[in-house]
This record gives structure tokens, C-alpha cells and sequence, in this order.
């Protein structure tokens, strides 16, 4: 199974995309994210949501590009896709971020939030922190931050977050506009996204 990562520039993106309307964007960022900041008739597919609808998703004839913040859950996503015999996977290079750095369209929703991996860093640097000073109290308590730094170098070296996935669960990131039925009637049908900015 063809799994290899084809990824598009920020300025290619837009050219497929004014040149064939039936390219689809599956952002796969948490619903809080999508709702600050989305690339304008893109889908909210989070991580989680694709993972479980990969077959569906797989069933589509529908070339997609897949966004996520920078790329990293991006990557993830297009491996689950393409193990359902998706072959139609294009990756935003330096997704979101870059897609704003060279100009491109975005809608902008109400209240910025963080995104998962400035999350990720402030859980575990706070639980790090902590540990250190109560290792002051209790020396056992410096196995807490060890724990912490060896989660982060796996997360690193598998180029997956099991702390980004619990907090990607929690109300803060979620989002009404994550309607994976939704998601699927509107793009088996072939209609454009039309989530409101």
C-alpha cells in the first residue's frame, strides 16, 4: 500500500484548487481550532473523527488535501487514510500556518484558541515544573517530570501525542461544527463546504 506523503505548496494548493472544484480540504485539527482560524469551504474532520471514518472517508472519489496546523497530525491523518486505499492525498506542506504566511484566504471565528500543541507544551511543562518543586518536599516526585520528558521524546520519535489525543477530548477543543455525518453526506454529494466564518 502506496502510504508515501505528497505534499503541496500554499501557492500550488490554490491553483488545483481554482482549477478543479472537486478537490475537497479535510482540516484535521481539533473543532476549537477550526472554529478560530479555517481555510475558507474547508471540512472540520478532527484526528480522532477521520481515524474512525477512514473507510468512509477512503470510499470518496474526491482528490483531498488534508490540513492540520503544521502538518504533523496531517501526516497522521493521511496514513489512515491511505490504508483504506485513499490515493487521491495531497498535505498542505506547513499546513495552516504556512497556508497565512503566503497570503491565502482564511476564515476567522470569535475567540482565538490555542492550538493542541501549545496545549501540549503548557500540560507538560506545568506538570514538570511542579514536579520539580515538590521533588523539594518529596524527591520521588522528579520520576513525574522524567515520565513527562520520556512521553514528550516518544511523541517526538513516533510523531504521535498521547497527551494531545486526551487533550483533544476535552470541551475546550470541541466544536458543533464537527458533523462527521455531516461531513460525509456533503462531500459524497460533492457539495462545497459552506461553514460560516
Amino acid at each position: 500500500m502506496d502510504t508515501a506523503i505528497r505534499t503541496i505548496e500554499s501557492s500550488e494548493c490554490r491553483k488545483l484548487l481554482a482549477e478543479d472544484p472537486a478537490i475537497r480540504i479535510l482540516d484535521v485539527r481539533t473543532g476549537g481550532e477550526f472554529e478560530s482560524v479555517h481555510i475558507p469551504g474547508s471540512y472540520n474532520v478532527p484526528l480522532e473523527a477521520l481515524r474512525e471514518h477512514a473507510a468512509e472517508l477512503a470510499s470518496l472519489d474526491q482528490p483531498l488535501v488534508l490540513v492540520c496546523r503544521s502538518g504533523a497530525r496531517a501526516s497522521q491523518a493521511n496514513a489512515a487514510l491511505a490504508a483504506k486505499g485513499t490515493r487521491q492525498l495531497l498535505l498542505l506542506d506547513g499546513g495552516i500556518d504556512a497556508w497565512q504566511a503566503s497570503g491565502g484566504d482564511v476564515n476567522q471565528g470569535g475567540a482565538e484558541k490555542w492550538a493542541l500543541d501549545r496545549q501540549v507544551r503548557l500540560v507538560a511543562g506545568s506538570i514538570s515544573l511542579a514536579a520539580v518543586v515538590a521533588s523539594v518536599i518529596v524527591p520521588q516526585a522528579k520520576w513525574l517530570a522524567g515520565g513527562v520528558a520520556a512521553g514528550l521524546t516518544f511523541s517526538a520519535v513516533s510523531n504521535t501525542c498521547a497527551m494531545g489525543d486526551v487533550l483533544a477530548k476535552l470541551p475546550y477543543n470541541q466544536s458543533a461544527g464537527s458533523d462527521i455525518p455531516g461531513v460525509l453526506a456533503a462531500l459524497r454529494s460533492g457539495e462545497q463546504s459552506n461553514v460560516p466564518g
